[in-house]
């Protein structure tokens, strides 16, 4: 039986090598800006540094675990901003890992007195590897022992590769809309030497926040925020959608992933993944959010949901610009 596990598992490893590229989930999508879209950097009025951390189903012995940094800061004397990031996405015994590193710019165009626009571009350099000596291939199995690894498989290697992203993000005083198209120059992510594009995928979320006592963005502000996020690539899309409360410093939120009863990828296998909630607090600076995703799909009791935190720390937020007025994009932080 053991030996039939080995078997499996590297199966399962080979073909996640071999397949097309999952991109890193997150419920939190607007604690991880820099990540949903490039027309983010820079949408405070100062300078922002941000961490993400996610433990995706970790009842599933080493899933997928994701982590991300950023930093991104507004000109406001050019209307400009820019962001530079890092995250990296492990899955498996085998820790294949994708590893981005890339840089962000952003240019404010205000369309009339309440609207503005952001187009962005961003360029990044990414690299795909696993650990080889981890894996177990069905040529090494025996009845008594696991053979040596033979020179014919050890064609597996890290491979890196730049990757392109566009994005261009709407919005007023309490609106918001954008849309996202990422992998735009298809990069080819395979590690064995063959081809293996990533397909291009396509983001549009947005938003409207409906202030209780009309103190948008302020202090004391308290606000009900309903939002979205629609993801495709390749024949397979998501749909985020949900609704945040805000009494400050308290942030409560929740949402719903899935499309059930529009589409279903195979007989018996829904399209709808899982429930999440979220809670976060707001200090002076410092923002930290926790959520957890109630898995609803087959792996339900299986998964052990998943975790994600994340922590926003603002600074230089009164930066001033002779003629400029300051524009925050009124998106939630979470």
């Amino acid at each position: 039986m053991k030996k039939l596990l080995y078997i499996i598992t590297a199966i399962v490893i080979l073909s996640i090598s071999e397949g097309k590229a999952q991109d890193p989930q997150l419920s939190q999508y607007y604690a991880c800006p820099l990540y949903l879209a490039p027309s983010f950097a820079g949408s405070t009025s100062g300078s922002r540094v941000v961490m993400n951390y996610r433990n995706q189903w970790p009842a599933i012995n080493v899933a997928y675990q994701t982590y991300a940094v950023s930093f991104d800061h507004y000109f406001p004397a050019q209307t400009s901003g820019m962001g530079l990031f890092f995250n990296k996405d492990v899955a498996g015994s085998a820790n294949l890992s994708t590893t981005n590193i890339g840089l962000q710019y952003t240019y404010n165009i205000k369309l009339t007195p309440q609207w503005y626009m952001r187009p962005a571009l961003q360029m990044q350099i990414s690299q795909r590897k696993i650990d080889f000596e981890k894996l177990i291939f069905y040529e090494q199995l025996t009845f008594s022992q696991i053979l040596p690894i033979n020179s014919e498989a050890e064609t597996l290697e890290k491979i890196s590769y730049m990757d392109f992203t566009f994005s261009l993000m709407a919005f007023g005083v309490n609106e918001w809309a954008g849309i996202v198209f990422t992998h735009m120059n298809k990069p080819n992510e395979s590690l064995q030497g063959h081809i293996a594009e990533i397909p291009g995928q396509f983001k549009f979320f947005g938003g409207k926040k409906f202030s209780h006592n009309k103190l948008v963005n302020a202090e004391n502000e308290r606000s009900v925020t309903a939002s979205f996020l629609y993801k495709s690539q390749k024949k397979f899309d998501q749909l985020d959608i949900g609704m945040y409360w805000a009494r400050k410093p308290i942030v409560l939120g929740f949402w719903y992933r899935g499309i059930p009863g529009f589409k279903h990828y195979a007989p018996g296998f829904g399209n709808h993944d899982a429930v999440s909630f979220m809670a976060g607090y707001h200090l002076p600076e410092v923002k930290i959010g926790y959520s957890y995703d109630f898995t609803v799909s087959r792996l339900v009791g299986r998964s052990g949901g998943s975790h994600e935190i994340s922590i926003i720390y603002e600074f230089f937020q009164n930066q001033k610009a002779k003629g400029r007025k300051k524009v925050i994009v009124p998106c939630p932080k979470f």
